[in-house]
């Protein structure tokens, strides 16, 4: 596998394709095809905000993109059937003003997205946990002072750390595992934010 890639990530690079998946129906579409498999865009729909057909309209439009494609048909044959096409995926921003700005228009709908998380997550799911679960959850805000090489350096060792969590298969699972999600920002401040060396 990539080293720049060990999660399997599908690399978006085309402008055109951000821009697409920059919608939080098809976010959540695509969501929800990576966390829980293939469906039809009936069995989305509820759990996207949009009608049936709506939700078919989208998966056609990400599947221009390569983003979903078909998958093997279920029990009912008449009803198509989607799948993600990987596991996740990832961007980074171009250099050229079309890419720049189609990259910020999905990184700004992705923070969107996800900014309500830990907060469903504190309301809804935390008081249902089993202690030993509710310990493990953790929240961290650390600051350091990294160069450009350094910071990508921190990613690809944390990418490291989970890649053989994220890539295994199923059945290789323990019995008592379930999915936690990390949430990972990095967010470089801007000139004006730095106070000195040792800030």
């Amino acid at each position: 596998m990539d080293r720049d890639n060990r999660l399997g990530d599908l690399e978006i690079t085309d402008p055109k394709a951000m821009r697409a998946l920059a919608h939080p129906v098809r976010l959540a579409i695509l969501e929800r095809l990576q966390r829980h498999g293939p469906a039809t865009a009936t069995q989305l729909s509820p759990h996207v905000g949009a009608t049936p057909s709506v939700t078919s309209w989208h998966l056609r439009h990400l599947a221009g993109f390569a983003l979903v494609r078909d998958a093997e048909a279920g029990t009912d044959r008449r009803e198509r059937r989607w799948e993600a096409a990987a596991r996740g995926f990832r961007f980074e921003i171009p250099e050229d003003a079309e890419g720049e700005s189609a990259a910020r228009v999905l990184s700004r709908e992705m923070f969107v997205r996800s900014a309500d998380l830990p907060h469903r997550w504190i309301a809804e799911t935390e008081p249902g946990l089993d202690p030993k679960w509710r310990r493990l959850a953790g929240l961290a805000n650390t600051r350091v002072v990294v160069s450009a090489e350094e910071l990508a350096a921190i990613e690809d060792a944390i990418e490291s750390v989970l890649a053989p969590y994220v890539m295994r298969d199923p059945e290789e699972r323990p019995g008592d595992a379930r999915g936690v999600r990390f949430l990972r920002y990095h967010l470089p401040e801007g000139a004006d934010e730095q106070t000195g060396e040792n800030a």
